[in-house]
């Protein structure tokens, strides 16, 4: 049977950074989504996050995550506004951070400064895709060492967001 537990990221892997940012007016809405500060995902995401996170630390590294579990009422406002499935899942479908298996994240040093990448987060722009080859040579090399990471740990990117990953398999969860 599948796990449905979510778990606060910071309880499991408090190295990870987090900073919600649909729980703060500072993202595309320019609204509060949604009313809580706690990052949650599945368990199996987030050991796999904890693997991540470990790799990245031997070169002086680390995650932020910018968003994991999201109800589905965020995921329906999202789709008002942004009714594209390059950028936005479609709720009727049950969307994937509707079911705790999709994280947002970047790249951050020991100190917490977020790396150079190709596009702010939440850019709705070909700067976010991640064929894009318009990014300064850093962008692009971090960018690519973030899918690297994440992909040798189970995760699956979005053509169209760099910082948007799927635990393979992802569609087997149900919507939460």
């Amino acid at each position: 049977m599948m796990d449905d537990e979510l778990v606060e990221v910071r309880f499991l892997v408090p190295q990870i950074q987090v900073e919600l940012k649909y729980a703060t007016a500072d993202n595309f809405t320019g609204e509060v989504v949604y009313n809580f500060q706690e990052c949650f995902l599945r368990k199996e995401v987030l050991l796999r996050l904890q693997n991540v996170q470990a790799e990245l630390e031997i070169i002086g590294l680390g995650l932020k995550i910018w968003d994991g579990f999201r109800p589905i009422a965020a995921q329906w406002k999202f789709w008002e506004l942004v009714p594209d499935e390059r950028y936005v899942s479609d709720p009727s479908k049950g969307g994937r951070h509707t079911r705790g298996t999709a994280v947002d994240l970047t790249l951050v040093t020991q100190e917490g400064r977020e790396l150079p990448m190709p596009s702010a987060f939440d850019d709705f722009s070909e700067k976010a895709h991640r064929n894009f080859r318009g990014a300064t040579p850093e962008e692009t090399a971090n960018r690519e060492l973030l899918q690297t990471v994440m992909e040798k740990h189970g995760f699956i990117g979005l053509p169209t967001e760099w910082w948007h990953f799927d635990i393979e398999g992802w569609e087997i969860y149900s919507p939460l």
